[in-house]
């Protein structure tokens, strides 16, 4: 009998038997590890080297991660947007080219144009849900995907693309932090690296920095090879923090899905409101996909507002009691910020500002009185 999502959540990487019958793996803050004679240390490598190369907190988040995704081996990074560089990294050398989806997370596309460009790898964008068998070069090695896309939230059939990809010879790199592995899995849907900024929904209390990758059997190798020789490491700490959010991750994101589509289905029936951004709702273009791949929705989507002035749109936010005004999200305080969108692919039609909204776990009827006042403060102000 295979345990679902919730169970898995609970119970994975727990190593109480090693620790005394205590339920969570202690926090383990180490650098150097003792061999107790000459032969261990010249013999096979144990389990712990040193303390950059794992300790059993490390390896208790990173244990229960990798049979969530499904995966090979899975290794963790100081944050989201460097678990996108190694993964990257792990697959292109210099004069390759990569093939990044145009609705990427903003970080991600300044990494590519900048850092990626000094090292001699190039990049180049293709508009989600196009075809991207034209697109690939010969030196491409891998393509870099979101699904739902960062900040316009269109969906994408991962599994045609992996299909055309790897017809190619190229990877699949799949930045997964919208749905988490409880709601998608990447791996099992042929991509072969799985990203998540573990900051966001797996920490879920907006106090921890940390970042994994998780490699399908192909791409491990290569993925612990990379991450060893730059050196990176996760804290004791961080780790803890992140297999703490872990446990509760199936409950939260319920309440963050439940919520996130009581206010989407509320502002879009709006008269100040164009359109809702959120793949779970019927009317989304995307919807088909979503309900096809994935078991649920997180609590993260945009909203395209009807023209206003930018001081109706900022009398709208600034007056909201309930609603923080922060870049990340996936804690469980509700945000709002406004979209800036950068497409080089194909430009992005809205009709007016572009604001995207994370429902947090407060009551929904409160967060709605809330953007209520606010969109008659927008309506004064327009």
């Amino acid at each position: 009998m295979t345990d679902k999502p919730e169970t898995r959540a609970v119970s994975l990487g727990r190593k109480s038997d090693e620790h005394h019958g205590v339920v969570n793996t202690p926090v383990y803050r180490a650098s150097t590890i003792l061999f107790p004679d000459y032969a261990a240390m010249s013999g096979p490598e144990p389990e712990y080297t040193y303390g950059r190369r794992g300790t059993p907190t490390t390896r208790s988040f990173e244990d229960a991660i990798s049979a969530l995704e499904g995966a090979a081996r899975t290794v963790t990074v100081p944050s989201g947007l460097n678990a996108i560089a190694i993964a990257i990294l792990s697959v292109c050398n210099a004069g390759d080219h990569l093939l990044v989806a145009d609705n990427a997370y903003g970080p991600t596309r300044t990494f590519c144009d900048r850092t990626l460009k000094r090292l001699g790898i190039t990049s180049s964008y293709y508009a989600p849900g196009d075809d991207i068998a034209p697109l690939l070069q010969p030196n491409t090695k891998a393509v870099f995907c979101e699904s739902p896309g960062s900040l316009t939230f269109e969906m994408q059939d991962i599994p045609a693309l992996a299909k055309t990809a790897h017809a190619h010879g190229a990877s699949v790199l799949m930045d997964n932090t919208w749905a988490t592995p409880i709601f998608f899995q990447p791996l099992q849907h042929g991509v072969d690296l799985s990203i998540q900024a573990a900051t966001k929904y797996v920490g879920g209390h907006a106090d921890v920095m940390l970042g994994y990758i998780s490699a399908n059997d192909s791409h491990a190798a290569r993925l612990h090879q990379t991450h060893g020789d730059m050196g990176l490491y996760a804290s004791g700490d961080d780790c803890f923090l992140g297999l703490r959010g872990l446990r509760t991750l199936p409950v939260r994101l319920a309440r963050h899905q439940e919520t996130g589509l009581k206010l989407a289905r509320w502002l879009e029936a709006r008269p100040e409101v164009a359109r809702i951004l959120h793949p779970a709702l019927e009317s989304d273009p995307g919807h088909a996909l979503w309900k096809r791949d994935f078991s649920g929705a997180c609590g993260l989507f945009g909203v395209i507002l009807k023209p206003a002035p930018e001081k109706a749109v900022a009398a709208f936010v600034d007056g909201l009691a309930h609603f923080g005004l922060g870049w990340s999200w996936g804690g469980f305080e509700s945000l709002i910020v406004p979209a800036h969108i950068k497409r080089t692919a194909r430009s992005f039609a809205a009709e007016g500002p572009v604001l995207r909204i994370h429902a947090g776990l407060e009551d929904a009827d409160d967060l709605i009185a809330d953007l209520d006042l606010g969109l008659e403060r927008l309506r004064r102000a327009s």
